[in-house]
Parts: structure tokens; sequence; C-alpha cells
């Protein structure tokens, strides 16, 4: 049995599923009672108190960890969620990581996911490391807007990083959950090309049919957003690597390529599979 955090998700869900097309028994964990796929058991709990974890962790063989808002936040310890794993006779750990803990480590929140990162490695499970970039799902973010006025508002519209389809962060997820070949690699997941706020916008207009609008935020305006999802902290270091992109965090990776065996999917076939968001 696999458990997977964060299930139903925008990464969770699409591994849940290709690891039930794959025949495994999955548990989904999320914070809130909600519809799975066929077959699957779903269980509620809080991850910011890791002790519910105990009896999910039973029998399992496998552990997908995302380090969601929560487990980012002061006082978090999803340190404690892996030794739990290892403690519970949990074989092989795959977490969803970050590309900052390479590319700013002197992050605040670069550090604290470094630490989980080494109490991976060092649980005597086997494990996998992901490190994604930018996601395209962040673009959920102005589906209202884009309904109700046709505006995507969004801070510094011609700055860009190569954001990557969730759903592809969790195929390449399932292959290290599934295949003794992905133990011990850390995987750098970037869509295949750099695109803008602003470009974004055009491939929503082009989706929907009609024009949308470009609105430059302020970062102060921006923040203030973020801030109703994700710890404080946690927007800033988002919001440097947006602002400013570095060499490392402007390359196309060859990770997903690698691992699933075909290129990254365009920001565009995101947008295309989730079109109904935004009409």
């Amino acid at each position: 049995m696999i458990v997977v955090t964060g299930a139903t998700g925008n990464v969770g869900l699409p591994l849940t599923r290709a690891l039930v097309e794959a025949g495994e028994q999955v548990t989904a964990v999320s914070r809130r009672a909600t519809a799975v796929p066929d077959g699957v058991r779903h269980v509620a709990a809080d991850l910011t108190e890791p002790t519910n974890l105990e009896p999910v962790l039973a029998g399992a063989k496998a552990l997908f960890l995302l380090l969601n808002g929560d487990l980012h936040a002061p006082g978090a310890k999803p340190s404690d969620i892996i030794d739990l794993a290892a403690a519970s006779g949990v074989r092989r750990v795959v977490l969803l990581s970050s590309q900052g803990v390479a590319t700013r480590p002197l992050g605040p929140t670069r550090i604290a996911v470094r630490a989980v990162e080494d109490a991976a490695r060092e649980s005597g499970m086997d494990w996998a490391i992901l490190r994604p970039g930018g996601f395209a799902s962040n673009a959920f973010g102005w589906a209202e807007s884009v309904r109700t006025q046709r505006v995507v508002a969004a801070p510094f519209g011609d700055v860009g990083v190569p954001v990557i389809d969730p759903a592809d962060i969790g195929e390449v997820a399932a292959a290290c959950l599934l295949d003794d070949r992905h133990t011990g690699g850390v995987y750098v997941l970037t869509g295949p090309a750099v695109i803008t706020p602003r470009q974004q916008a055009e491939a929503i207009a082009t989706a929907v049919g009609s024009p949308v609008r470009f609105q430059d935020l302020t970062r102060a305006e921006a923040k203030a957003e973020m801030t109703r999802f994700v710890p404080a902290e946690l927007a800033d270091d988002t919001l440097d690597i947006i602002s400013a992109p570095n060499p490392a965090e402007l390359q196309i990776s060859p990770d997903v390529e690698k691992v699933l065996g075909r290129a990254p999917r365009p920001f565009a076939d995101w947008v295309a599979r989730n079109i109904d968001a935004f009409r």
C-alpha cells in the first residue's frame, strides 16, 4: 500500500490516478474529506500533527510527502513525518521539495526544506527527491477574475520561468515510487519553455476564445494576496524568484524526459485540460 499526502491536490490527484492505473493500493491523505478515485481509501488528517499519520502508515510500503503551506508554518515539523514513516516500516519515501533548495539555499523556507531532504536521506528508507520550479496550476488563482472580468492580475508580467504542469510532477512521482532505478534520485522538474505571466494570460485568452487583459500588480499587492494561503516567508521566497530568476531557475531541466521518456507538457496543454475553470 502506498500513502499519498496532499492526494486531492494538483499533484496528488494525478499521482493517485497513476498509481491506481498501475494496480497499486493507495491511501489518499488530505486535510478534508473529499472524493477520490474508485478503489482508493481516503483519510482526513492534519499533517502538522504527525502522530495523526501513525495508523495510516501502518502496513504501508511507500510514502509520497508533499510539503504544503501548513508544513512551512513556524513550529511545523515535517521531518517528524519522515521519522514516523521509517519507524512504521515504510520502505520508500518520495519527497516533493523545491527547486529553490538548490537555487536559493539561504532563503528561510529553503533552509527548512533542506532539513526535510536531509531527514529523508538519513532515514534508512529508499528515497527520491523532486525539486519542481513554478507550477502551471498557480494560474488557478486567476480563474475567477478571468471568468468575471477577463483579467489576469500578477506581478512581474514580463519576467518568466519554465513553469511545470503538476500532472507531470505526479507522473514522475509515480515512477519514483514504483521503480527502484530512481532510488537516490534528485530530479529538477520544469516545463519545456520559459513563459511570462503576460504570455500565460495570452494562452488563457486563446483557450477561452476572447481577449484577456493583463493587469500589473506591485510586489506588495501580490504578497498580500499570497499570504492569504501561505506563510509570509514562503511568499517572500517565491516573489524573490519570480521577480528576478537566476540562470539556474531559467534553465530547462531534462529530468521529466529522463524519467518519463517524453518532453514535459507546455502551459497551453495545462490550460486546455482545465479550461472550464476559466470560462
